[in-house]
């Protein structure tokens, strides 16, 4: 293909890409968000990032201290390794590593969404970082507790002195947490280099997949904008497994009846390193997802009326699914050696 062709291949995607989103298609599809480039990400004005901010929450983010039984952390449901997951269906938590009732939800771009948790019951990373250390089904420890042990260890002592001014809160756990996670921003991916007019960034099959995302498939209705997702919740039908029989998912927030069964749209970004799917980590393989769409969900009596057969063939279900794995990127923000589920020694000092 010469470089007019890849210009004129460029420009019709961007085309498309217009067409669908501002509803022009036949008029199939209300206004949606386009699919494209992550913006620059918006930070808090009350919890700047700074570069000791981050490295604080770092070392917070992957000390099992923070637990109750001194070997949990937040990087035991959140593994760099592992999709920044566990790849467990479900978690493992607790005093004695029970089973839990939801999939660890990847913080890929966590900082991109408007709510945090399966049920959307914190909305920001800020209160988020806190929920799991106080939950007994997870870190199983108190706040108090947490600050109390960390006080009396000199690098975190100087170190909360550095950033904040104060000897170690909760307070500065969370921030300190939170900007952490607000570098794990994965980039660049194949759609990215696409869109910005590299044509051969994704593969023809990628580029029907990206036809179909928005169009047939209809997945841009709730997985749009640049992180691909509406950050709303929704009911698809998703059968039940695991400990919990029925999860209310969102309506335990809100006690609307609307909202029964109903769970956040993820992310689809590195969707490939994230496996098992759903809010309980049903579908081991993203095969198996794109099939549960096409075949109109599950069963629920408060699904959602988006979800229908799709009628996708063998080969649209391919090319879908290829189109997805071309939203693997690579983390953008800092760079550091990624470490397995056996945690090294902790300095001394901390």
């Amino acid at each position: 293909m010469d470089a007019g062709c890849l210009k004129k291949a460029v420009l019709g995607c961007a085309v498309l890409v217009l067409l669908v989103v501002q509803g022009a298609n036949g008029g199939d599809f209300p206004l949606y968000p386009p699919i494209v480039p992550l913006p620059p990400l918006v930070v808090p004005a009350n919890n700047p990032q700074t570069a000791a901010k981050i490295e604080l929450g770092k070392q917070l983010y992957f000390d099992p201290r923070l637990s109750g039984n001194n070997w949990i952390s937040c990087a035991t449901c959140h593994n760099p390794v592992l999709g920044f997951g566990d790849g467990l269906p479900r978690m493992l938590g607790g005093p004695t590593s029970r089973e839990g009732g939801r999939h660890s939800p990847t913080i890929i771009n966590c900082a991109y969404n408007e709510f945090q948790f399966w049920d959307g019951r914190a909305s920001s990373l800020e209160e988020q970082a806190l929920g799991p250390i106080q939950s007994p089904n997870e870190m199983n420890e108190t706040l108090d507790n947490v600050v109390r042990k960390l006080n009396v260890i000199p690098g975190y002592a100087k170190a909360f002195k550095e950033v904040f001014g104060t000897p170690v809160t909760a307070d500065g756990i969370a921030k300190a947490i939170a900007a952490f996670e607000r570098t794990i921003v994965f980039a660049n991916s194949p759609f990215d280099r696409y869109m910005q007019g590299d044509a051969r960034a994704m593969s023809e099959s990628a580029i029907r997949g990206m036809e179909l995302f928005m169009g047939k498939a209809e997945c841009i209705v709730c997985h749009n904008g640049p992180n691909f997702t509406d950050n709303q919740f929704h009911n698809i039908g998703v059968p039940a497994d695991g400990p919990i029989k029925e999860d209310l998912g969102r309506y335990n927030v809100t006690k609307n009846n609307a909202d029964k069964g109903a769970f956040k749209t993820p992310t689809l970004r590195n969707i490939t390193d994230t496996a098992p799917y759903m809010h309980n980590g049903f579908f081991p393989t993203l095969f198996e997802v794109v099939q549960f769409y096409n075949g109109g969900g599950g069963r629920s009596e408060n699904k959602s009326a988006d979800m229908h057969a799709l009628h996708l063939s063998t080969q649209e279900v391919e090319d879908l699914t290829e189109f997805m794995k071309a939203l693997k990127g690579e983390l953008v923000q800092i760079k550091y050696e990624a470490i397995p589920l056996a945690y090294p020694n902790l300095p001394k000092d901390f």
